[in-house]
C-alpha cells in the first residue's frame, strides 16, 4: 500500500523535538504494516519555503527517507473544475495531493487539513483520505491482532495523583508558562484522564462558573450566565474515539450543573489543538472571539447549552424533542452491552468491558437493521430494547437518529460504510451483509445519549404498563410507539428529565 503524507505530518514527524504523540502512533502503525510512506513534490517545495532555515535544512536530508512521487498525474475533468476554485498556492497544492488520489497513483491520503477532506468529498473520494484519528481506527479494525492499548477507560482522579513529567504535558508547559505552578495549585481538584502502560492519553479539567465571574479579558465580552469552562483539554489520537468520551463527559457535566453555557479558550498553535478544534465544531461549538493571557492571543469556542433541539441533532446534543417519533428496536444481549457500556446491566461484569473499542467510545454509533420499517428520519428517538425474554429483557438506552442508509450498493460499500463504528468485524459484517439475499440490511446512525439508572424496567413491567401490548408483541424490528405510551415509560424509568425539550 502506498500512502501520501501532507506536508505538516512530514513536519512534525522530522521536527527536532518531537511532542506530538499522535504523529508517533501513526508512522509506527505506517512501519509495522510496511506501508510506503509518499512525499509529493509539492510538498517538497513546500518545506523549502519555510523561513526558518534550520528546519529547511534538516529536512533535505530526512525528506530520503520517503518515497518521492517521480510524476504527477494527468489533469482531468473533475480536477480542472475542482481547480476553478483555489485561490491561493496552498489551495493548488491540496488539489494535487487529490489529485493522486483520485488518479489511483497512492492508495490513501493522511492529512488533517479540513480542505482537502472537503475536496476528498467534491470527487467522492472520502473513504481514501483519513486524518491521524481515522487512520488509526481503520487499522485497528483491520488488524485487531496488533492493538497496542489494553486499557483505555477514562476515569476521575485527583490532579496531584497524576505524573505532570509524563510528555503527554509537554506542549502544555511549552504553550502556558505558568503551568506547572497551576497543575500544583489544583493537586486536591478531580480531573477526568485516561492512562495506560503508565502513559496519559487524555486529560479533562472542568470548571463551573457563576454569573458573577470576570470575563474582562475576553472580546466581545460574555453577558453575565452560568458556564462550564472547558480549563484543560487534550486527548492523543489513538483511534479509539477518546475525543467522543471525553465530549460526553463534558456534556453530562453540563447536564448535572444546569449551565447555558460551555465554552473553551485555546491556542491554534499545533495541529492537535486545530483538530480538537474541529471536534468541538462538529458538536455545535462555535468561534466567539479571543483571550488575551501572559502567553498570547487564545481563540474562545463556545457552545450554548440552553434546552433546545436544532436541525442537525450534534449541534444541541444532548438535547431531544420529547414531541419526536418514538420507535423500539430490539439488540441481542450479546451485542447490547459492547455497543453500549454504560448501559451495563446487574448481571453483567464490568471488568468485561475495559478493554476499549472505538464504538463502546464514541457518541455516534451505528445500527445494522433489517428491520420491514425503514423510513426513519433526523430526529427520531430510539429506546433499545434488550432482549432476553419476560423478566430480563429491558429497556436500556436511548439514542437520536442522525440519519438512516438505505441505497448500499455493494458488500464493499456495506463495510466501509460500517467499518469505524461497527461493533463487527470484517468477516461479521459480510455474514451479515449476505444473511438474507432478498433482505439486504440498511445502517442507522444515531447518537447516543444516555443510559437508563437501574434496575431497568423489563417487558413484564413494560407489558403491565402498556408500552408493550403482550408478550407476543415484543420488537423485531424499528416499531413506533405513541408519544402519551412513552411519557408514561420515561416516568418508570426514571428517566433524567433534563435531557428533554417540550
Amino acid at each position: 500500500m502506498r500512502v501520501l503524507l501532507d506536508t505538516n505530518i512530514i513536519i512534525h514527524r522530522e521536527a527536532s523535538r518531537v511532542i506530538n504523540e499522535d504523529i508517533g502512533s501513526l508512522f509506527n502503525w505506517l512501519d509495522r504494516l510496511r506501508f510506503v510512506k509518499c512525499i509529493h513534490p509539492l510538498t517538497i517545495e513546500e518545506i523549502s519555503s519555510y523561513q526558518d532555515e534550520q528546519v529547511v535544512r534538516t529536512m533535505t536530508i530526512k525528506i530520503k527517507n520517503y518515497e518521492q512521487l517521480k510524476t504527477e498525474s494527468p489533469e482531468s475533468d473533475e480536477i480542472t473544475t475542482l481547480r476553478a476554485n483555489d485561490t491561493t498556492r496552498n489551495d493548488f497544492i491540496d488539489t494535487s495531493l487529490v489529485k493522486e488520489v483520485f488518479n489511483g497513483r497512492v492508495d490513501f491520503l493522511i492529512t488533517e487539513d479540513r480542505g482537502i477532506h472537503r475536496k476528498a468529498a467534491i470527487l467522492q473520494i472520502s473513504e481514501r483520505i483519513f486524518t491521524i484519528d481515522s487512520f488509526l481506527e481503520k487499522v485497528l479494525a483491520e488488524n485487531p491482532a496488533l492493538k497496542d492499548y489494553k486499557v483505555l477507560a477514562a476515569k476521575k482522579a485527583y490532579i496531584g495523583n497524576i505524573n505532570i513529567k509524563d510528555p503527554f504535558f509537554d506542549s502544555f508547559k511549552e504553550d502556558y508558562k505558568e503551568f506547572e505552578s497551576w497543575f500544583n495549585k489544583k493537586s486536591d481538584k478531580e480531573s477526568y484522564v485516561c492512562i495506560t502502560d503508565k502513559s496519559v492519553k487524555a486529560f479533562l479539567y472542568i470548571k463551573v462558573e457563576n454569573k458573577e465571574e470576570n470575563y474582562s479579558d475576553i472580546t466581545p465580552p460574555f453577558s453575565p450566565k452560568k458556564r462550564l469552562k472547558i480549563g484543560t483539554f487534550k486527548v492523543v489520537s489513538t483511534g479509539y474515539k477518546l475525543g467522543e468520551r471525553f465530549l460526553k463527559i463534558i456534556f453530562d457535566n453540563a447536564i448535572s450543573n444546569h449551565v447555558d453555557e460551555i465554552y473553551v479558550t485555546i491556542f491554534d498553535k499545533r495541529e492537535e489543538q486545530q483538530r480538537l478544534v474541529l471536534l468541538l465544531e462538529d458538536w455545535g461549538f462555535k468561534y466567539w472571539g479571543t483571550k488575551e493571557t501572559i502567553n498570547g492571543t487564545e481563540n474562545v469556542y463556545v457552545r450554548d447549552f440552553t434546552k433546545k433541539v436544532l436541525k442537525n441533532p450534534r449541534e444541541s446534543f444532548p438535547y431531544i424533542n420529547r414531541n419526536s417519533r418514538v420507535f423500539l428496536n430490539p439488540i441481542r444481549p450479546e451485542y447490547h452491552t459492547e455497543l453500549f457500556p454504560d448501559s451495563i446491566l446487574n448481571n453483567e461484569s464490568p471488568h468485561d468491558f475495559i478493554e476499549n473499542e472505538p464504538h463502546r467510545n464514541a457518541l455516534k454509533k451505528i445500527y445494522i437493521s433489517r428491520s420491514h420499517f425503514r423510513n426513519l428520519i433526523s430526529g427520531d428517538i430510539i429506546l433499545f430494547y434488550r432482549t432476553g425474554g419476560y423478566h430480563h429483557s429491558v429497556i436500556s438506552t436511548i439514542g437520536i437518529v442522525e440519519n438512516v442508509i438505505t441505497n448500499i450498493k455493494s458488500e464493499d460499500d456495506f463495510i466501509r460504510l460500517c467499518r469505524k463504528r461497527s461493533i463487527f468485524d470484517d468477516k461479521e459484517l459480510r455474514h451479515w451483509w449476505n444473511y438474507y439475499r432478498n433482505n439486504r440490511p440498511f445502517i442507522v446512525n444515531f447518537l447516543y445519549v444516555d443510559s437508563f439508572p437501574k434496575p431497568k424496567v423489563n417487558m413484564k413491567r413494560l407489558i403491565e404498563i402498556g408500552v408493550i401490548p403482550s408478550i407476543n408483541d415484543a420488537p423485531r424490528g424499528f416499531v413506533q410507539i405513541e408519544n402519551s405510551k412513552f411519557e408514561i415509560f420515561l416516568k418508570e424509568a426514571r428517566a433524567n428529565e433534563n435531557y428533554f425539550v417540550d
